[in-house]
């Protein structure tokens, strides 16, 4: 069943019903102001961190669903309705939401009124801009009502939803009408430490305010029927304490056929500690106004929204598909790589599964984003890098998470997951291959975000790469510590309290505990830092880190192979994980896709057996599930995963964000044509017909889809925060178009289905364009027969990277 469409054309997504099987939603913004916008206008904004600078506020897990937001109410006559549907849920004649690139319009038709609204961040400021276009399509005259509402946060979210003995006594705002715009600053705890405000305001005087939730809503109401809206009147609050929002009415006459365009903004406004007063008790509102100059006007509206189109147009332009499968192509072209971005912005924060007040930016899921946005913005992603190397601890090890405000290592998240320094080396490499920017290695970067403690950059890798040498287990293999890639996979956690964290409770290291994971990482990545360390000029660390990966390798044959697949693990007491010889969880799809990856017993003839035992054992027709069989009761010894029921998250789930790692090992292997069907079982393109069981947004990939096991079986949950938009953009663009990046230049290694004929892409790199046309008129799945640069053949499938070259045209024959 369907909810929608994509129109390709106008790169958005659009919805069809207000009422979607969970709210789909879009984001607003890309530098440092956000707004989480669903397709009913529900959800919230913030300025940099969702959980210290919430401007405003939202439930989760509330009832009704998504009726927190930033609302447009008409009173026409008796009736009161919402553009969007909610909160008041009045039936609409007609409805229609525009999910863009970084603006979402949404459209209701009521009694013959149209009410539109049109939001975005524009680029370069740090506000909300909402563009409400009202039209009469009657023959008669309408005298309507418009209002307005958003209900502040107290800027900290932990503080306003737990702290209310102090909370119901500070809220503060300023109010000020004009003949031309109407305004409302919120300003809780600005007398004090905060240089900060928010301002909210309209492009005309308005006939009525309030500033005072229970004034508008009414002790005992809610946003589904504001007292304010069905008396027709405001109340002219100023609040005083307890709960601060911010609305405007406007009383509108509309002859027939006539239409009336409002702009309203919500923007945030810093201010120096020595400026912060205009007047005593007064704040400085020069920022504020210049703000209200620059865009609350439709001509400013308008030429912010154009120029937020022609960026995202321009940015996703350094990579594009031309093929017949037109999924394919809007996956690749259009929100595959908007979800990237998205994640770049995000990590793991805030989403409608992340309340943005638990994580922050991850250290390993921030290093695999970028694998996904590296050629989108290079200059940010090697700050990215810097920010997450900032936060390593001198030993190599890392703070899980940091906050992004702050920049700091997230004590209460805790550290020791063994995976995280690897990833660092993955991030490093993958920016050096798109990029040739070794400059980044001397770049002088603190330990524990302590500036009288820095190393360079290099140095940083080279502990990451000497953790893994140094924290070995019985069998040569690396120690897990409190996880790896597998948060819940916590072989010296031993949990026997409820509302313990699986995370942070008991040992954060072990002696025995070993994850065949971080082997097959180690193997892949080490081999990066070698490359690395070679264009540095440091042959000889180059030499011993292949010898120690030539190491790892062995360790891996010897005691990670259990005859059909790799092992997953050996737990503390040296026994193992991801085997025959278990009860449950006898095969786990992580190590079979990184160590296939990673090239380990591909000669020997071990790869292509895990591949299928994979196909055999794991894979369902939504996807592959992380593990077999499920685990049916809590193993002690094991921590998190087994805590879920059978078929949901890691127990067993369809965890999409290690689908594409079984599908870059395919073509490791030369099979295209299964590394495609990987590709397209989790893929949103080709999943919209089953909406009404997949649930989530049509557009975007989910971090979860309920497995075989599982009674929702193919429900997905966890949408746009994932890994999996960086590891299917990697997979699709680098291995199964096979466009890679690499130290020395680009790799043209195509393994696709032999019913594609062929595609052209055009992919910007290194300052250069490249127009490359693939060719495979001879059905084959891998392998170039052919490859010409600019009508001169090429042996091999590598362009070398060529300084003064700023134009290639690339034929591919397979």
């Amino acid at each position: 069943m369907n909810f929608g469409y994509f129109d390709d054309t106008n790169k958005e997504y659009v919805i069809t019903t207000p009422q979607t099987p969970l709210p789909w939603i879009n984001y607003l913004g890309c530098e440092s102001f956000f707004r989480l916008i669903s397709n009913t206008g529900g959800g919230y904004a913030f300025y940099k961190d969702a959980k210290l600078m919430r401007l405003t506020r939202y439930r989760y897990n509330n009832a009704p669903l998504d009726s927190n937001g930033h609302y447009y109410y008409i009173k026409d006559g008796s009736t009161v309705w919402n553009p969007g549907w909610q909160p008041s849920q009045t039936a609409l004649d007609a409805y229609e939401c525009r999910h863009g690139l970084g603006y979402t319009i949404y459209k209701g038709i009521k009694n013959e009124l149209e009410a539109c609204v049109t939001a975005l961040v524009p680029i370069g400021a740090d506000c909300e801009l909402n563009k409400i276009s009202l039209k009469n399509l009657s023959d008669s005259k309408k005298n309507i009502s418009l209002y307005s509402y958003v209900e502040f946060c107290l800027w900290n979210a932990v503080e306003d939803m737990n702290n209310f003995q102090k909370n119901y006594s500070t809220g503060e705002v300023e109010v000020v009408k004009g003949d031309s715009r109407s305004c409302i600053y919120h300003k809780t705890e600005y007398r004090e430490r905060r240089n900060h405000y928010a301002v909210y305001a309209v492009n005309a005087a308005c006939d009525g305010f309030d500033t005072a939730r229970e004034s508008f809503l009414g002790t005992y109401g809610s946003p589904a029927a504001p007292q304010s809206v069905g008396n027709g009147t405001s109340c002219n609050s100023v609040a005083d304490g307890w709960q601060p929002c911010g609305s405007f009415r406007l009383d509108i006459t509309l002859e027939p056929h006539e239409s009336r365009d409002f702009i309203f903004m919500l923007g945030y406004i810093e201010n120096p500690a020595d400026d912060k007063w205009e007047a005593p008790q007064i704040i400085n509102k020069k920022k504020a106004n210049e703000l209200m100059e620059h865009f609350l006007s439709i001509k400013d509206f308008d030429n912010a929204l154009l120029r937020l189109k022609d960026y995202w147009s321009h940015l996703l332009s350094g990579y594009t598909l031309e093929a017949d499968d037109k999924k394919l192509c809007r996956m690749v072209n259009i929100w595959n790589q908007y979800q990237c971005m998205v994640t770049f912005n995000m990590s793991r924060s805030a989403s409608y599964f992340e309340s943005g007040i638990g994580r922050g930016m991850g250290f390993r899921d921030s290093c695999q984003d970028l694998l996904g946005f590296v050629h989108l913005i290079p200059d940010k992603a090697r700050q990215r890098i810097l920010d997450i190397a900032s936060t390593q601890f001198e030993n190599g090890s890392a703070y899980h998470q940091y906050q992004p405000l702050t920049k700091k290592g997230n004590a209460d998240i805790g550290s020791g997951f063994n995976d995280d320094p690897l990833w660092l080396i993955a991030g490093t490499a993958a920016y050096l291959k798109e990029t040739g920017d070794y400059s980044i290695l001397d770049e002088m970067t603190p330990f524990d975000s302590n500036p009288d403690n820095q190393a360079p950059l290099m140095e940083h890798l080279r502990r990451s790469f000497h953790f893994t040498s140094t924290h070995l287990g019985p069998h040569n293999l690396p120690l897990i510590g409190r996880a790896d890639w597998n948060d819940c996979l916590n072989l010296n956690c031993f949990s026997t309290v409820p509302d313990e964290s699986f995370q942070t409770a008991g040992a954060s290291e072990g002696p025995v505990a070993e994850s065949v994971f971080i082997a097959g990482m180690y193997v892949k990545y080490g081999r990066d830092y070698a490359q690395i360390c070679r264009h540095a000029g440091l042959t000889k660390e180059a030499d011993d880190a292949d010898a120690q990966v030539e190491q790892m390798i062995q360790a891996v044959l010897k005691s990670g192979w259990d005859g059909e697949w790799f092992l997953r693990a050996y737990d503390a007491a040296g026994k193992k994980v991801g085997s025959h010889e278990c009860e449950e969880g006898q095969i786990f799809i992580e190590p079979q896709g990184f160590c296939v990856m990673a090239g380990i017993g591909v000669k020997e003839g071990l790869a292509e057996k895990a591949l299928e035992s994979v196909k055999n054992r794991l894979d369902t027709k939504y996807g592959i599930v992380l593990l077999q069989p499920a685990y049916t009761y809590y193993h002690l010894e094991l921590g998190e995963i087994s805590s879920y029921p059978e078929g949901y998250k890691e127990n067993a789930g369809i965890f999409c964000h290690n689908n594409p790692w079984v599908s870059i090992a395919e073509t490791v292997l030369g099979h295209g044509s299964r590394a495609f069907e990987i590709y397209k079982k989790i893929c949103p393109a080709y999943l919209q017909d089953i909406s009404d069981l997949h649930r989530t947004e049509a557009y975007v990939y989910s971090q979860m889809i309920a497995g075989k096991d599982a009674c929702r079986f193919g429900e997905a949950k966890n949408s746009w925060l994932t890994g999996t938009a960086a590891w299917t953009f990697t997979n699709v663009s680098q291995y199964i178009l096979g466009i890679r990046p690499e130290f020395d230049g680009l790799c043209i290694d195509p393994c696709i289905p032999e019913t594609l004929s062929g595609f052209t892409v055009t992919r910007h790199f290194r300052g250069a364009v490249y127009h490359i046309h693939v060719d495979n008129s001879a059905k084959s799945q891998k392998g170039i027969k052919t490859l010409l640069v600019n009508g001169t053949p090429v042996e091999g499938n590598m362009i070398p990277y060529q300084k003064d070259v700023t134009e290639y045209h690339v034929t591919a024959i397979m």
